[in-house]
């Protein structure tokens, strides 16, 4: 107790100075004065929000404000035919401030709601991509440039029929045909030469390449393999691309061409405007918009493919290639088969981690190719104008010649296919009638080319035949050779001999 002026107050201070010196003096002033802070920011609080409630009523719910004369009749007629909830509340309470609060704590619960939904605690670790040790093997081609290639299937002296290989977009030399046999290259004796495009995997990037400049890597890497006889060319989606610039620019070296969900310039002038409709609507907005910058603004999809599948991190095909699949696909892309396969073709496709590469592959599908697949139509070489070349037409004796690719062309469409829809098949077989269109009913974009052992038959056997194994190997047996040589040496010298005698 304090005296003051002889009367005694209690001293709310006295228990401190006490202990003043001791161990928890300091510490118990601190959390009294925190304590304090708090009242006070308390108390100023509640203050602060009379007031703020004071000045809404005077200025916003006023009858002559703006927000009472546009709003407060719809809102008096909303809170009339609210009333009856009024029933729900205790007689006690006011129904304005239940409600309002209320409808605040609901507010607080969602947001927690979609905070802890949002941050799922089983989420797995994020992958990281891989960079395998280099591995394949390279030719050299004139212009300095190294390509890189792998072989499959029985080896080239023993080879009834030579595939080469182009891969899609954000894949390499490892893709091939996925899940392909090699028991099955055996019993059709094929020989598939697959390759990285430049800039992909191993191969050295092309500093100005188009189709044309595609078409003679092609044709460069089958003379390195030793092809000496004409080739198939296997196109899948986006690969496709360089096997139609292999008929065009070297025909004279192509057998044929097998093709799988072919990928054509969407903007390709000789489309009708039904046929180009056809094709745009089955894409997703995302994928017509990488379309349009592809088209317009290039170098923005530098951005975006370092955010995606250049970023060193592993992710879902169908998001970095903004793919719609359907039902087949989707249950295929999430086999742990599919998945393995991705993942290491992904890490060999972006081991240079250049983005340039990538950015001229899409560019390519939707720029000029440099020839129409009009062209590829086998028709009448077209004489040359004036009268001199139609009385050449009428007196020679010459045949006819013919133009285009004369080989075979095969092509196997899903029409589940979301990814190149079969409207875009449809096309090229306006434009090329002699190609032979396989329609798959129940097949999507990858369910048919990826892990399908009685596919991977049919599509053999509808290009070669009956299975017939590979080419006999070619034994040279030199021994009666040698054993000739040897008696005729035995005979010239028993001549020789008989001479001298």
């Amino acid at each position: 107790m304090t005296e003051v002026n002889g009367a005694e107050f209690p001293n709310r201070y006295a228990g401190m100075r006490g202990n003043v010196g001791g161990g928890g003096g300091e510490a118990e002033d601190w959390k009294y004065h925190a304590a304090e802070f708090a009242k006070g920011v308390a108390e100023m609080s509640v203050e602060f929000g009379r007031g703020v409630r004071d000045v809404v009523r005077q200025s916003v719910l006023a009858k002559d404000s703006y927000f009472a004369r546009n709003f407060g009749e719809p809102c008096a007629k909303a809170c009339e035919r609210l009333r009856f909830l009024n029933e729900y509340l205790p007689e006690d309470r006011d129904p304005v401030h239940s409600w309002t609060v209320v409808f605040f704590v609901a507010v607080v619960a969602l947001a927690a709601l979609c905070v802890s939904s949002g941050h799922d605690t089983t989420t797995p670790l994020v992958k990281r991509l891989y960079i395998h040790p280099p591995n394949a093997c390279r030719i050299l081609l004139p212009d300095g440039r190294h390509l890189a290639y792998q072989e499959l299937g029985v080896p080239a002296h023993r080879a009834r029929f030579s595939m080469i290989s182009a891969h899609p977009f954000l894949s390499s030399r490892l893709a091939g045909i996925p899940g392909l046999k090699a028991s099955l290259l055996e019993e059709f004796g094929i020989r598939l030469v697959t390759y990285d495009l430049p800039g992909f995997g191993e191969s050295d990037p092309h500093p100005n390449r188009n189709l044309q400049s595609s078409a003679l890597d092609m044709l460069q890497l089958s003379y390195a393999v030793n092809v000496t006889e004409k080739f198939w060319v296997l196109g899948f989606s986006g690969g496709s691309m360089h096997a139609w610039a292999a008929l065009r620019y070297i025909p004279d070296r192509v057998a044929g061409a097998l093709m799988v969900a072919p990928v054509v310039n969407p903007y390709e002038p000789s489309m009708t405007k039904k046929e180009r409709s056809r094709i745009w609507e089955n894409w997703s907005p995302r994928r017509k918009l990488m379309y349009y910058l592809a088209r317009r603004f290039p170098s923005s999809l530098a951005y975006l493919y370092r955010r995606s599948f250049l970023s060193g991190n592993h992710g879902q095909i169908d998001k970095w290639l903004s793919l719609s699949v359907g039902k087949g696909d989707r249950a295929l892309i999430e086999e742990p088969i599919f998945e393995k396969f991705w993942q290491r073709d992904i890490e060999e496709s972006v081991r240079q981690r250049n983005v340039k590469p990538f950015v001229e592959e899409a560019v390519l599908q939707v720029s000029e190719w440099g020839f129409r697949l009009s062209d590829l139509k086998i028709q009448k070489k077209r004489q040359g104008k004036g009268i001199i070349h139609w009385l050449k037409s009428i007196y020679s004796q010459a045949e006819e010649q013919l133009t285009g690719f004369l080989g075979p062309i095969h092509i196997w469409q899903g029409m589940e296919d979301k990814v190149v829809p079969p409207s875009m098949t449809d096309f090229v077989q306006r434009v090329i009638p002699g190609a032979m269109v396989h329609k798959l009913l129940y097949d999507g974009h990858f369910t048919y080319f990826y892990f399908c052992d009685e596919c991977h038959k049919q599509i053999f056997t509808t290009l070669f035949g009956n299975p017939q194994g590979p080419l006999p190997s070619e034994v040279e047996d030199r021994t009666p050779i040698k054993i000739i040589e040897e008696k005729d040496d035995e005979e010239e010298d028993t001549l020789s001999d008989t001479a001298r005698d």
